[in-house]
């Protein structure tokens, strides 16, 4: 995470160590003007707005003196010598040039070059690490001051404190380095990826210094290059998808425990809006991509747990999908305007049917049908069996009807064979 520090309560630690970086900083000015860095010798430097003077060098506090801007006796407005010094009320930038001072014969006793500027302000900072080993702050000037410039730039490892809401400086203080090929940035080299670190950027002119603060934590300002290596290639015989493939930035380790996740945006070439997905691998099959035209295609990357923030869109990669055969166009495209398949009158759809579309309609209906069959069929079948159950259960009932009428007649059949038996027996008897 990266905050500024609250300058309301400070610690009598972190007094201490403002009060030692003013005073270094002060030291360093005081150093460099003396030994003439800020530029050639004979330079003087004034603030904006405020009163200086000017001594001649090798003259004395006699009125004799005179002075001449540039070359002339005129001086600018506001000015007066006295005792051989030259006074400039409020001096503004338009006062700036050479001025020289004169005896009364006109021979030359001493000159100077005279810059007006402000005083340095603290300056704007702001930190980022592409990797999970090093990292970078960035500063800018807050005012202008119109004055060279130099930066001091240092860090202190910082650990928390037993409430864990508070930390204190951890080890010496150490440079920043900066790189002479990146002006206002520098480097923090094998830093601790779960660390707070305390930044230091002082800005010092001729006129003063001044400084901010700034703590950072490596996870908090996660910020990958872009992914390397993007390709756009067709899926055969696939109008409607594209293969698009990329690799880590070389900046980024390639270790286990610190994977990344990707973003993909992507549009037809004629049209404004993107469409947006995200995977964990190196490689998406895009599925809906507009057929026969060509896509414009980008990739970031962010920290595979959301620390940081997503990295800058990689450069644009180009390509069309496959028509019925392999078809590519890919990254060899120099520009939109030079295919013919961009015309914004054939971007959209014509009167032709893409073959794939209709198959997939001729499964949708042969699905429908195939389902509208299966439940005739089933209706019939339960009405089928319906109608059985009825059927047997009407001659079930006949056949217990004819039971029951037969039981009836069953004894009356009985006492006449029992009638006839009983005239047999007596007649043989006779």
């Amino acid at each position: 995470m990266q905050k500024e520090p609250d300058l309301k309560m400070p610690s009598r630690a972190s007094c201490l160590s403002r009060v030692g970086v003013l005073l270094a900083a002060v030291l360093v000015t005081t150093s460099i003007t003396m030994s003439g860095e800020w530029g050639e010798e004979g330079v003087t430097y004034g603030q904006i707005g405020k009163d200086v003077t000017l001594t001649c060098a090798g003259g004395s506090s006699s009125s004799s003196v005179t002075w001449r801007w540039n070359g002339a006796p005129i001086l600018p407005e506001g000015s007066a010598v006295h005792q051989g010094q030259l006074f400039l009320a409020q001096a503004q930038r338009n006062a700036e040039g050479l001025y020289s001072c004169h005896d009364a014969g006109g021979t030359l006793l001493g000159s100077t070059t005279l810059h007006l500027g402000r005083l340095p302000e603290m300056p704007s900072i702001s930190c980022q690490a592409s990797d999970y080993e090093n990292f970078s702050c960035f500063w800018a000037s807050s005012v202008e001051t119109f004055l060279p410039t130099k930066y001091i730039t240092s860090y202190r490892k910082r650990q928390l404190l037993g409430n864990g809401n508070q930390s204190s400086p951890s080890g010496d203080v150490r440079p920043c380095v900066q790189d002479p090929s990146r002006p206002f940035s520098c480097t923090v080299s094998k830093s601790e990826f779960w660390s707070t670190y305390r930044m230091n950027v002082t800005e010092v002119n001729p006129l003063g210094a001044s400084f901010r603060l700034l703590d950072v934590t490596l996870h908090a300002i996660i910020k990958p290059d872009p992914p390397e290596g993007l390709r756009v290639d067709p899926v055969p015989f696939a109008p409607q998808q594209l293969l698009v493939s990329w690799a880590y930035p070389s900046s980024w380790p390639k270790k286990p425990s610190f994977q990344l996740q990707f973003q993909i945006q992507y549009r037809p070439i004629v049209y404004s809006s993107w469409s947006v997905v995200e995977t964990g691998n190196l490689s998406k099959v895009i599925t809906d991509v507009v057929a026969g035209l060509v896509h414009v295609v980008q990739v970031s990357a962010r920290d595979f747990l959301d620390a940081g923030s997503w990295s800058e869109w990689s450069p644009e990669a180009w390509g069309m999908p496959a028509s019925g055969q392999v078809a590519t166009v890919g990254n060899e495209l120099e520009s939109p305007a030079e295919d013919p398949s961009l015309a914004p009158n054939e971007s959209v759809a014509t009167g032709r049917s893409d073959p794939t579309e209709k198959v997939a309609v001729l499964v949708l209906l042969g699905v429908f049908a195939f389902f509208v069959l299966a439940v005739i069929l089933v209706f019939a079948f339960l009405m089928w069996t319906r109608m059985k159950k009825q059927s047997k259960e009407a001659t079930k009932n006949h056949d217990l009807l004819a039971a029951a009428i037969h039981m009836k007649a069953l004894p009356s059949e009985c006492n006449k064979v029992l009638k006839e038996r009983h005239s047999s027996f007596y007649s043989l008897i006779d």
